[in-house]
């Protein structure tokens, strides 16, 4: 019988997929490492970065308040859609800035804690201030800025310094990191801390 065909409760039993979380400040090498995940990994994974949400908006001008809430409800939707993505059985690597808490409390709030592995991507700031000079599109000292509030959270499943570890080392971690994930995962802790 084809998908469409299926009753609603076939479709509903479709195994999650598996979200690799990135979390860093802009310039950390989250991107980069999602590149060599795709190409280490032995299953089919999407890179989803929130970055390309941004990028399909329009560019028109628009008053500061309304552009807070554009802003507000493209985080909110990147949020949805990573979620649905993993619901219909697809593993997902996003790349993401936790940079306002309410971002994570969202993610809690959607994603199967026991499908996520939120990796941290620490890197230094003398080196993210080198490759935000470098890169030219960034505004200067924008990593800077969000480095206390990306990782205040501070529990992740693993860690990555891209100021010591080049893409791939970071990713072959990561991939080891999956074989043995323990658990509760730390979408799991940080929920439960939430709920007290």
């Amino acid at each position: 019988m084809s998908p469409a065909g299926r009753s609603a409760d076939e479709r509903d039993r479709t195994p999650g997929g598996l979200v690799i979380f990135l979390n860093g400040t802009s310039s950390s090498g989250k991107s980069s490492i999602a590149v060599e995940l795709l190409r280490v990994l032995d299953e089919p994974y999407f890179h989803i970065p929130v970055d390309a949400f941004h990028a399909m908006r329009t560019r028109q001008e628009m008053p500061a308040e309304r552009l807070a809430t554009v802003l507000h409800n493209t985080w909110r939707g990147y949020h949805r859609a990573i979620a649905g993505m993993a619901a219909a059985g697809n593993n997902v690597v996003m790349d993401h800035v936790l940079s306002q808490e309410w971002r994570l409390r969202d993610c809690l709030d959607l994603f199967v804690p026991d499908d996520v592995v939120f990796v941290g991507v620490r890197c230094s700031r003398a080196e993210l201030e080198r490759r935000e000079r470098e890169r030219g599109d960034r505004p200067p000292g924008l990593a800077a800025r969000q480095l206390e509030q990306v990782h205040a959270h501070g529990l992740y499943d693993i860690e990555c310094d891209t100021s010591r570890a080049d893409p791939l080392r970071c990713a072959s971690r990561i991939k080891e990191f999956l074989t043995d994930r323990p658990t509760p995962t730390a979408f799991q802790r940080l929920l439960d801390k939430r709920r007290g």
